[in-house]
């Protein structure tokens, strides 16, 4: 269930005066009706249709919710009561529709198990889907057609709460739309996990990826390794305190993204970016010495033992009580930078790193380097690097490998927006927010097709972030230009239509107290 003390986090839906220029608008605007009141140009992901109906409606005081999904409706309910003040008495299950229904049936079936219809008329909104997490995923798009406020956790009383009336039709392009937060370089409370995830599901993530362990901190207790944790996790880039997470605490975390639907990806790096492991055991190095703790940022120095025994017990212990906390069907393994194992050892190790992945009933994910191994059909490779080719990973894909796009040089949010920028990196380039968008997941790496892109994913690293201040600045606004990608169709991609509508979520983060980042790229309205 959404957590109230979480309400001040979020922000709130948006209705500035502007018509729909792009290829969505379009798509809707084919009756007299529909051009005379057109829907607002303002949701992101922009949907796949929407079609004004020339009415508008408007949230009374003596509205009423109804849902076929408990989960749902209490977070819509939590969220709408918080900011009008309004009853909005929640039925759960009921037979006749409320003020707002969220129905899990009669939903067209070409909106998969992630899209929904949404209906607005003058008396009533009716959002229906095949799935709670299409309900949720409707629930974000009727919000952002609602004024600004309407997500504030104190009552607001001068406000229209008001939504133009239409149908909306949407489902997602691909499957996978995920966000990757590196806790390994400084370490994140549970808190702050869950304040992001609470700003990713507003714009329709399905997959948090963890990135748990790394060279500067080991994140989750393991039983059976119990110096990974105490030890491995005892610092972090700077040398600070560090922490890590207790089984109970991941867990918490996996249920807490579950109910924002999304689901989770561990990552355990290996056999590079390992030090916090090898320093946390001797008996994992070959010369059975244990390297000091590192709290710098270099990489590729580190690896584990390829052809030590004891290395494939311990990833067959971690990954067996990773994969028993985990309900999602990844392990991410992450394969990248590993520069001090040699290529003979690199194919050897992922081999073997899948079968024991696969042993606890997981599929491996892994950075696209992976591919230098056979993969197996389950495996999933996600793109980091610069380039538009890369010839192994094009070979495994025509072979059936899936790839998820995450290309540095539009993807990383830990890249800086400008030379000005304080926070971040440089080295694949500066991404201001033309640069995330302007690039199609679909028809980017040469020689692999559309058919083998699994989605699209948006990696933030913490070399350089301390706070959650610093994560906001980061990911927005880039990280709902990378959801677009990921959710809209091709068709829709238009940089000016993307431009205003994320100029229509200033007003959002400035209501949810995000310091984002103002990129003069991008028309911002006055006080946002």
């Amino acid at each position: 269930m959404f957590r109230r003390a979480r309400l001040a986090l979020l922000a709130a839906g948006v209705a500035l005066g502007m018509t729909v220029t792009g290829a969505a608008g379009a798509a809707g605007a084919s009756s007299s009706a529909a051009a005379a009141a057109s829907f607002p140009n303002v949701v992101v992901p922009v949907p796949v249709s929407e079609t004004a109906n020339g009415s508008t409606f408007t949230l009374a005081s003596a509205a009423t919710l109804t849902a076929d999904d408990a989960n749902v409706g209490g977070y819509l309910a939590g969220i709408l009561r918080a900011s009008t003040g309004y009853a909005l008495p929640l039925t759960v299950g009921a037979a006749a529709p409320g003020t707002i229904a969220l129905s899990l049936s009669g939903a067209p079936a070409t909106v998969g198990a992630e899209g929904y219809q949404l209906t607005i008329k003058a008396s009533s909104v009716l959002l229906q889907a095949n799935s709670a997490a299409g309900l949720f995923h409707g629930v974000q798009t009727l919000l952002q057609l609602l004024p600004a406020q309407v997500m504030s956790p104190a009552k607001v009383t001068s406000v229209a709460w008001k939504a133009t009336g239409g149908t909306i039709l949407d489902y997602p392009r691909f499957g996978y739309r995920g966000a990757m937060l590196d806790v390994a370089r400084h370490f994140f409370t549970v808190a702050q996990v869950e304040h992001y995830i609470d700003e990713l599901s507003l714009y329709k993530v399905n997959y948090l990826h963890l990135h748990l362990s790394d060279d500067q901190g080991w994140r989750i207790a393991i039983n059976s390794w119990p110096n990974l944790a105490t030890t491995g996790g005892s610092t972090e880039v700077g040398g600070g305190a560090g922490g890590y997470y207790t089984q109970a605490d991941y867990t918490t975390i996996v249920n807490y993204a579950a109910s924002h639907y999304m689901t989770l990806v561990p990552e355990i790096d290996t056999p590079g970016h390992t030090n916090a492991a090898l320093a946390s055991y001797a008996a994992l190095n070959c010369n059975g010495v244990a390297p000091p703790l590192y709290t710098g940022t270099d990489v590729g120095f580190s690896s584990l033992c390829v052809s030590l025994p004891l290395t494939y017990t311990f990833l067959d212990q971690v990954v067996g009580e990773l994969a028993a906390l985990t309900p999602g069907p990844y392990i991410h393994i992450g394969g990248d930078e590993a520069s001090s194992t040699s290529q003979s050892d690199y194919t050897s190790f992922i081999t073997k790193a899948q079968q024991i992945v696969g042993n606890h009933g997981k599929a491996v994910m892994g950075w696209h380097n992976i591919a230098a191994a056979t993969l197996a059909p389950s495996t999933l490779a996600q793109f980091w690097d610069t380039t538009k080719s890369n010839s192994a990973l094009a070979a495994a894909a025509a072979k059936g490998t899936k790839i998820v796009m995450s290309p540095a040089n539009h993807a990383y949010l830990d890249m800086k927006y400008t030379k000005k920028t304080t926070l971040g990196q440089n080295w694949a380039g500066y991404v201001d927010v033309n640069a995330a968008y302007g690039w199609d997941p679909g028809n980017y790496l040469s020689g692999v097709s559309a058919s083998a892109i699994a989605g699209v994913e948006a990696p933030l690293w913490s070399e350089t972030l301390v706070t959650s201040a610093n994560i906001d600045y980061m990911a927005f606004p880039r990280l709902p230009a990378l959801m677009e990608l990921g959710w809209s169709p091709e068709s829709t991609h238009n940089q000016t239509s993307f431009d205003a509508r994320l100029g229509a979520q200033g007003p959002r983060w400035h209501a949810m107290g995000v310091d984002y980042y103002k990129s003069t790229q991008v028309k911002w309205p006055s006080g946002s």
